[in-house]
């Protein structure tokens, strides 16, 4: 008996089959096998065409149905991990009406900071834990705004979860850790933030069904089972946004535990059971996986734009071209701590929460003709890209969240030695790396919903832990040193 999970991101669509006696991942695939295209027709716009998800899911699937060598009747249940904040708006044939609008993307800054003024910040905060933003729902406003001709066909809008299970199903419905990070949930109320609806001039007939994070979803059609090679009538029973999807993958839960990851963008995801908010939405609170009216479950959210992908850049533009990540990992070796004075802001993603969404871009410092070399920005790439984990945690700790112990994935930035123990170092936090990523969290998670297993104690039992970083104290002065000094770079740019 097998479940199968997918992780649809900004970057590739991944699949992963989880024997679910065992807990073992038998099999994982992705695609495309370089980065999804992100469409960017203004500074600060961001789109992708979801029929791309899609696309890439389907080879997915065939991929991974290839490598696990099992029969498709035997898969039981599919959970689905998602990128967030996303906006997907179709017509009442299930059409997409335009490109997604999608996380990274900064074009309705200003229309959320409007709302946060005309509505109020403290009724904002209080009731939703967050500025309205350039979440979800002020990215449908701006739709209103410019789009009247898109907004009039509007049947249903939608996360990007929610349109990869309305593919799967034909259904569409959503869920409240889903609606919470779109802004669209009324935490005071337990029900949606009509408020907010009401003030951007939403009906509130657009939002989908509400159903349970573990439960049953839908059924996978005849068609859609056709086209991905899997039975009919399989039940989706898990959706969740990447970043609690993560969280929940590294088995994070209860209140006190961190995740983080340093992909795309850098996340830092602590649980809380405390209805609590940052005054200036820097980070943010959304509903957990295991959120409910009767259990507060709430995941306090730092997420940095600019990261992973700014060492993405570098891959691809480096003249060494046929460099990868562990040749790139391997030239920052070669370069001493600190980087000879080089600095990096790596803020050339969009419109950043932390900075009160201000958009710097990235920059280089102190770059001396007759020191650095390329090894030197791959290094100080590494190195910025953890102060600015720092500068954000900092922030974090105003709401009660001060990470000792952070669970990651062994994936992504975190595959990187420099990167680990310089984050380690800097921040104090012992770092635990487990063999697991979010499409195998979607698949456990599908293995809860749909009964499979009794209980997430049950689902995480097969859980691996691969190592341990503790901090090095003999190098934390240096090291703060030295964020001190990008700190005082990125004070004056944020100014």
């Amino acid at each position: 008996m097998y479940l199968l999970g997918y992780d649809v991101g900004s970057s590739s669509v991944k699949a992963s089959i989880v024997d679910a006696s065992t807990g073992e991942n038998i099999a994982s695939a992705f695609n495309p096998k370089k980065e999804m295209k992100i469409t960017a027709n203004q500074t600060g716009w961001a789109e992708q065409l979801p029929e791309t998800w899609w696309t890439n899911l389907k080879l997915s699937t065939e991929e991974v149905l290839q490598v696990a060598e099992i029969d498709a009747s035997n898969i039981k249940a599919i959970g689905i991990s998602y990128q967030m904040h996303g906006l997907v708006i179709v017509d009442k044939d299930l059409e997409v009406l335009r490109p997604s609008i999608i996380w990274c993307d900064s074009r309705a800054v200003e229309i959320g900071e409007m709302a946060l003024g005309q509505i109020g910040k403290d009724r904002c905060l209080a009731h939703l834990l967050n500025s309205p933003g350039n979440f979800t729902a002020s990215k449908l406003r701006w739709v209103i705004e410019n789009e009247p001709q898109v907004f009039e066909k509007a049947h249903k809008i939608m996360l990007p979860g929610d349109y990869i299970a309305m593919k799967m199903t034909g259904q569409l419905n959503t869920t409240i850790s889903g609606l919470s990070e779109g802004i669209f949930w009324d935490f005071n109320e337990n029900t949606l933030a009509e408020f907010l609806l009401d003030h951007y001039s939403i009906p509130e007939s657009l939002v989908p069904e509400i159903v349970p994070t573990f439960s049953e979803q839908g059924r996978l059609t005849g068609s859609a089972a056709e086209e991905l090679g899997l039975l009919k009538g399989t039940p989706i029973s898990y959706r969740a946004g990447d970043q609690p999807n993560n969280a929940f993958s590294l088995n994070v839960l209860n209140p006190g535990e961190i995740a983080a990851t340093a992909g795309t963008s850098g996340v830092v995801y602590g649980v809380s059971d405390e209805i609590k908010y940052d005054p200036e939405s820097r980070v943010n609170t959304f509903a957990h996986v295991n959120h409910s009216p009767e259990l507060n479950r709430l995941g306090v959210l730092l997420c940095i734009n600019g990261t992973g992908i700014q060492y993405s850049w570098l891959k691809n533009n480096l003249t060494a071209r046929e460099a990868n990540y562990p040749a790139l990992n391997d030239m920052a070796a070669k370069i001493p701590e600190g980087s000879e004075g080089l600095l990096m802001l790596p803020f050339g993603n969009g419109a950043e929460r932390m900075l009160n969404n201000k958009e710097t871009g990235a920059s280089i410092h102190r770059m001396n003709f007759n020191i650095h070399n390329e090894a030197h920005l791959v290094r100080a790439a590494q190195e910025g890209i953890v102060y600015s984990f720092q500068y954000g945690m900092e922030i974090m700790k105003q709401t009660g969240i001060d990470p000792r112990v952070i669970r990651a994935g062994n994936t992504n930035m975190f595959l990187s030695p420099i990167f680990r123990e310089t984050l380690a170092t800097l921040t104090g936090a012992t770092i635990e790396l487990y063999d697991t990523d979010g499409s195998e969290g979607a698949a456990k998670g599908a293995g809860v919903g749909s009964g499979i297993y009794g209980s997430f104690e049950e689902a995480f039992e097969g859980l691996k832990k691969i190592s341990v970083i503790e901090p090095d104290p003999g190098k934390s002065d240096f090291f703060r040193e030295l964020y001190g000094q990008w700190n005082a770079i990125l004070t004056k740019m944020i100014q």
